[in-house]
């Protein structure tokens, strides 16, 4: 059964803030022109083609940029062709990824309404989120997303934080969540902090050493444990992932199965890509305005894209930790010589992190 996601950029790469380390930012710098925002045409088309070729599920994930500059009439207007044209009764979900800044009562009520998932991005306490975290003016946002995240919560909005992981918030991994579980966010996502494409080994910033991170994922990890073990749980998206690894499930994110998913990221122009990490012209399968999801598919295979991120460096293949690690996102497997990934850049973060938490991860895949 074909059950299919889409990661749609209404906004393109346009975005409210101007956060330091923000690999959009990078990305926008390969496109040829600004793709501004999608119009109501290219969504009917989207949204048409995608009923027409799903079978049973779909999941329509938006994210930027931001995607709420483009308007709450907008989401709106994308829910209600759905619905007109859902004709064979598919089962559809709603996601977005959102920094907050704009997040007010009517988005609030508009995503309860319809069952939006919301993921919101927020880096640990004030101090740390807004080092990096800023808008237009320079100024910190920590207030104004803490302030979002309260109005979610009045109106019962299912949301769970997004954590980016830079080298000066890995230095503070229990004041973090210290902070949100203070703040009651029981969900939460921690990605490390990656360099711009064409600086991958660039000491940056906000550049996160795979030392630093490793001791992160450990301190979280036994805090992690600890609230278990409470019977006061958090959800951490990484340990669950590994936690269903040992138990023979696949894992719900394609970063954990170490071989690139079959996705499918729309641009605000039509233009269809393979990943969001990876949404350059060079990759681009085709537009929802000319092409059908068959189409892509089949440019997909042509490029290889999947098939290459399935090699793997010898090294890997010998790791004690291999088939749980499974060498990760491709993206963080970069420079790829002739499309095939390197071993991650975070390999010594991991295994120092496996080797502190392997055990304690089987025992809690027993349950």
């Amino acid at each position: 059964m074909k059950n299919i996601c889409l990661l749609i950029k209404p906004s393109s790469d346009n975005c409210n803030m101007r956060c330091k380390y923000c690999f959009y930012e990078d990305i926008a710098q390969k496109h040829c022109e600004k793709l501004g925002f999608m119009s109501e045409n290219t969504a009917e088309n989207l949204i048409k083609k995608a009923l027409s070729f799903a079978e049973r599920e779909i999941t329509f994930m938006f994210q930027g940029g931001e995607p709420t500059l483009i308007g709450l009439d907008f989401y709106k207007f994308f829910v209600g062709c759905v619905n007109e044209n859902n004709e064979n009764s598919l089962k559809i979900h709603y996601a977005i990824q959102t920094n907050g800044y704009s997040l007010d009562e009517k988005w609030a009520e508009f995503f309860k309404k319809n069952d939006f998932l919301v993921g919101l991005s927020l880096d640990g306490n004030k101090e740390l989120h807004d080092l990096n975290r800023v808008d237009a003016s320079g100024k910190g946002t920590f207030n104004r997303i803490t302030e979002a995240a309260k109005t979610l919560e009045k109106h019962k909005v299912d949301f769970n934080i997004l954590t980016v992981v830079t080298n000066a918030l890995a230095r503070y991994p229990q004041a973090v969540y210290n902070e949100y579980k203070k703040r009651g966010y029981k969900y939460l996502q921690f990605i490390p902090c990656l360099n711009p494409i064409d600086l991958p080994n660039e000491r940056l910033d906000f550049t996160l050493t795979p030392e630093r991170y490793g001791n992160f994922l450990n301190t979280i990890f036994d805090l992690w444990v600890r609230d278990i073990r409470a019977n006061d749980p958090v959800s951490i998206r990484q340990f669950e992932n590994y936690v269903m690894l040992l138990r023979g499930q696949p894992p719900e994110s394609c970063g954990f199965s170490g071989v690139c998913s079959f996705q499918y990221v729309v641009e605000a122009d039509g233009g269809v890509y393979p990943c969001d990490f990876y949404v350059l012209d060079e990759l681009k399968l085709g537009n929802v305005n000319e092409n059908t999801f068959e189409d892509f598919d089949r440019q997909r295979e042509e490029t290889g894209f999947v098939e290459l991120s399935r090699e793997k460096p010898e090294e890997c293949k010998k790791c004690e930790f291999f088939p749980i690690c499974r060498n990760g996102c491709k993206r963080y497997c970069e420079p790829l010589v002739d499309g095939i990934p390197q071993k991650n850049i975070f390999c010594e973060s991991y295994k120092a992190f496996f080797k502190h938490s392997l055990g304690t991860l089987f025992r809690l895949s027993q349950y």
